[in-house]
């Protein structure tokens, strides 16, 4: 028999005024760490989706400030204009260019010549006015028929005048640089002419008379060239 006093574990009935406090199994504390664990692991992922989501709009925005067609002010050390966004200006006035001076008269000489020195019975003459400009700048002249004459004479006897048949007088306005010349041939058919056109019977004569070619452009004459016709 056990000692009187002494009261034993087992022997508490259930129900009565001392409950025993069971402690939780090794399984369920592995639970519970596992589950904190997930959830500390769920956390930190969700931040990082946010940290990761905040760089990507960041880099997002600043490419789009960079991106072709953005509107940004030039660098002047990076050789690009700072202007270059500017409204283009208006194309600068072309200056009017000064008028070519006509030619000094004293410095325009007028020559006269025949393309040969005597001609045969069926060879008609060919008569050359040339105007030389003999100043140092370029100048304009006018060469036109207004202006020009083939005159053919003998002794007194005025034998032929480009101008009593001309049938149109026009002007020509010629560039001509310092030295340079112009020429007009005209072929004369030995026949006579009187102003007005007026017809004439009688032809120069031949059997190696002279003649006397004279060029003339406005009020300028040049020195007498001499031919003969046979």
């Amino acid at each position: 028999m056990g000692r009187q006093g002494e009261s034993s574990p087992r022997g508490r009935a259930p129900g009565s005024g001392s409950t025993a406090v069971r402690k939780p199994s090794a399984a369920v504390y592995r639970r519970r760490r596992l589950f904190v664990g997930g959830a500390l692991l769920l956390i930190i992922a969700l931040v990082s989706s946010f940290a990761v989501a905040g760089a990507f709009n960041g880099r997002s925005e600043q490419a789009s400030s960079t991106a072709p067609g953005a509107t940004a002010s030039a660098d002047p050390s990076a050789g690009a204009s700072p202007s270059a966004s500017a409204s283009p200006s208006a194309p600068a006035a072309t200056p009017t260019p000064s008028a070519t001076p006509g030619c000094n008269q004293n410095l325009v000489t007028v020559s006269a010549s025949t393309d040969k020195a005597a001609y045969g019975p069926e060879e008609n003459p060919m008569l050359t006015l040339k105007v030389t400009n003999g100043g140092t700048m370029p100048c304009e002249v006018n060469i036109g028929t207004s202006q020009m004459e083939f005159l053919v004479t003998s002794g007194a006897d005025r034998i032929f005048s480009s101008r009593d048949c001309q049938a149109v007088s026009e002007d020509l306005v010629k560039m001509i640089a310092p030295g340079a010349s112009e020429t007009a041939n005209f072929p004369w058919s030995r026949n006579r002419s009187v102003e007005g056109c007026q017809p004439v019977e009688a032809q120069p004569g031949g059997g190696g008379a002279y003649y006397i070619f004279t060029a003339k452009l406005g009020s300028k004459a040049s020195p007498k060239a001499v031919f003969q016709l046979n």
